[in-house]
């Protein structure tokens, strides 16, 4: 029988979610994702690529720490037209796959 390591850091998968919304819904998608758990990052790009506001996001954190990001992406939501927000999830090799969530425009990569 092999044995294994125990101090091999095994790193999580990170999936890659991009998301394609309007200036309007862009807080209460950013709401959404934050509550749906196993986020590492949310970037929100404008429609050219151009990276506008990148939040990491850990374990612990809680809504009181997110209040100046929420106020920042109402304010970001209201001058672009049209964005896009690129989800960083890190899966352990025990999770399944998240699946696509209808109405958004993700793609996993």
């Amino acid at each position: 029988m092999a044995q294994t390591d125990p101090t091999i850091n095994i790193e999580p998968k990170q999936i890659y979610e991009d998301l394609q919304v309007m200036g309007g819904q862009l807080l209460s998608r950013v709401q959404d994702i934050i509550r749906e758990g196993n986020v590492r990052r949310i970037i929100i790009k404008q429609q050219d690529g151009s990276t506008v506001l990148e939040i990491p996001l850990t374990a612990g954190l809680v809504g009181a720490l997110l209040a100046p990001q929420v106020a920042v992406i109402g304010t970001i939501g209201a001058l672009l037209t049209q964005c896009s927000i690129q989800v960083v999830r890190s899966e352990t090799a025990a999770e399944k796959p998240r699946e696509h969530t209808e109405g958004y425009g993700g793609t996993q990569q």
